[in-house]
């Protein structure tokens, strides 16, 4: 598989990366000649307390006061409105050169482009406010303690048991931020010892996370499968560090949806390195559940691969449910231990149950357990709008990253004078947009970070994308020529085949899987018969004794599904027995026993 990183520097113009070089040279030696000189002649303003060592670092207070200083204004804008399709944006003034923003009073309505709100739930009218204001006034603003504590609620409980539901999981447990979820959890997986393979461009929380484990950390190239299969073949052969014992467990980390790059995670070729050397796989779906699969639940189902297949799905109810807070789903055993160690789960103040209620009503939506197909076209919506923004993007000129059916389209800027640029163009012409730089990107690679949502109209992406034209046509940013338009609207179209027949293929899966446990159950029933059992009785008990057992038959199920695809005999499968289904569990056990076989 090709290196994506190198891919996209590969597209920068040499004429563009030589004056994004210069313009980023130009303005940290006029910074530091201005710092120079202030220090001869305001010695006050520069000067440090006679004892004391300078609190922050030289460059990091360099780059603060010289470079991000004077565009300030582009970021942390506040907004006195809910985060949907519109937004109001609250306007500043500029003071001294970016030293300060001073709010004046004025707001601006503008098209919201820059929020996670990819279903449309962060601004939802009817139905949802009733339900969540009476959570408001049952449960209040706060638990007011931790989940292991008081902080517990049969909110929660119906919250976690959805979740799992959901996933195809046997349990599931949430947390009150999403960061933390990842920050928190980490550290209760792996820990001296063992050994972490985490994607070159995983999100700040996922490192965070792996630093305060203790584990050995090893990076390899973004969505590079190639790479990782070689750091993992010499992290086996190596072994632990002086001792060169064998790992204690080797854990693998990557994200379903890049949050900066649009790119989704080859979880086939992950899955199976992670199959081939025995390590576990932690999957962070902050930006990918909801938003991708036929019926979004995430990136396995994009791929048309059982959930079962990942040890541990992470995720956050940020961005498509409209809410704050995160879940882990895997095994019982899982989410127990993380339930008695994770410093999230003892330590933490729980969701509220307010946003819990918030949550459950969206989950319900989206699993059409309301009776509706409403979430069903929220995702279909989503789904037509980042392909058709896209395609439009391409066509006008302008440079995007990322894959086709994501929701999260950067459009590359490169130069830093144009981060500022298309920013304040934007908002001038009524555009909510995000722009990221340095050193949230690569030095070369600033972009601007577009956001799509459900809750668009056709309208509005038309009325997006005159603006954005407009301002490209302004600052210069199409750096495309006709043939390379060409070139990147044959790979769009191939991609975007190729994802809907995974769909189709995904929805038949389904379909036969629900097929077959329909025969099984009835096969039991007969059973039943057969030895004289009362039906109601014998349903009872099969239904008290399932839990793990119906969880382990949907797993092997839908592996056996997986795996039989290609060639397969439609009209032979639904006479099929029980005991044809491959009885080989993929399932390990995250505890602190496990090993990694070398």
């Amino acid at each position: 598989m090709k290196n994506n990183s190198k891919s996209l520097y590969d597209r920068i113009p040499y004429i563009v990366a030589l004056t994004t070089y210069f313009s980023y040279a130009m303005v940290i030696c006029f910074g530091y000649l201005k710092d120079f000189i202030g220090k001869l002649f305001r010695r006050k303003k520069f000067r440090v307390p006679q004892g004391y060592a300078r609190l922050l670092s030289d460059f990091e207070d360099f780059y603060t006061r010289r470079l991000y200083s004077r565009i300030r204004d582009c970021w942390s804008r506040p907004v006195c409105s809910a985060p949907g399709a519109y937004i109001d944006v609250m306007l500043r003034d500029v003071i001294n050169y970016g030293e300060d923003l001073r709010i004046n009073g004025k707001t601006k309505r503008c098209l919201n482009l820059g929020s996670y709100n990819y279903l449309g739930y962060a601004d939802v009218p009817g139905g949802v406010d009733d339900q969540v204001l009476k959570a408001l006034d049952f449960y209040g603003v706060s638990s007011c303690g931790t989940p292991n504590d008081t902080g517990y609620t049969d909110v929660h409980a119906r919250l976690e048991s959805l979740v799992a539901e959901f996933l195809n999981r046997p349990a599931a447990l949430v947390m009150g931020m999403g960061f933390a979820t990842n920050s928190q959890i980490i550290p209760s997986l792996v820990g001296p010892g063992c050994l972490i393979l985490s994607d070159e461009l995983n999100h700040a929380s996922i490192v965070v996370g792996a630093r305060a484990s203790g584990a050995k950390i090893k990076v390899f190239r973004h969505n590079n499968p190639v790479d990782l299969e070689k750091q993992l073949r010499l992290a086996i052969a190596e072994g632990q560090p002086r001792t060169h014992r064998p790992w204690k467990k080797i854990l693998i980390i990557v994200e379903g949806i890049y949050s900066m790059e649009g790119e989704i995670c080859p979880l086939t070729e992950i899955i199976e390195l992670k199959k081939k050397y025995k390590a576990y796989l932690f999957l962070d779906e902050a930006h990918s559940i909801g938003a991708l699969g036929h019926s979004g639940r995430g990136v396995p189902e994009y791929w048309n691969i059982p959930h079962s297949e990942v040890d541990i799905l992470m995720g956050t109810f940020t961005k498509s449910f409209g809410a704050v807070g995160g879940y882990i789903a895997g095994s019982r055993e899982l989410i127990e231990h993380l339930r008695n160690s994770a410093p999230g789960c003892l330590y933490s103040s729980s969701m509220s149950a307010v946003c819990a209620q918030h949550i459950l009503f969206a989950l319900e939506q989206i699993m059409g357990k309301d009776k509706t197909d409403i979430g069903q076209q929220k995702i279909v919506r989503l789904r037509e709008n980042a392909i058709m923004f896209r395609r439009r993007l391409i066509e006008l000129g302008i440079q995007v990253y990322g894959d086709p059916g994501s929701p999260v389209i950067p459009i590359m800027l490169y130069p830093p004078a144009k981060i500022a640029a298309f920013s304040r163009e934007c908002l001038a012409r009524g555009l909510a947009v995000v722009v990221v730089g340095f050193p949230a990107t690569p030095l070369l690679l600033s972009r601007a970070r577009i956001c799509l949502s459900a809750a668009h109209t056709s309208e509005d992406l038309e009325f997006a994308l005159h603006v954005i034209e407009e301002v490209a046509e302004l600052i210069q940013i199409k750096y495309n020529d006709k043939k390379m338009i060409e070139i990147q609207l044959e790979e769009e179209e191939e991609a975007i085949k190729a994802s809907e027949e995974r769909a189709v293929q995904n929805k038949i899966t389904h379909s036969l899987i629900r097929n077959h446990e329909t025969i099984i159950h009835g096969k039991k029933l007969l059973s039943s018969n057969h030895f004289g059992h009362d039906n109601e009785t014998q349903d009872f008990n099969g239904i008290m004794h399932s839990g793990r057992d119906t969880q382990r038959e949907e797993r092997k199920t839908a592996s056996f599904f997986q795996r039989k695809w290609n060639g397969m005999d439609i009209q032979w499968l639904p006479s099929m027995s029980s005991s044809s289904v491959d009885n080989n569990s993929h399932y390990r056990r995250m505890d602190s026993s496990a090993t990694v076989e070398t």
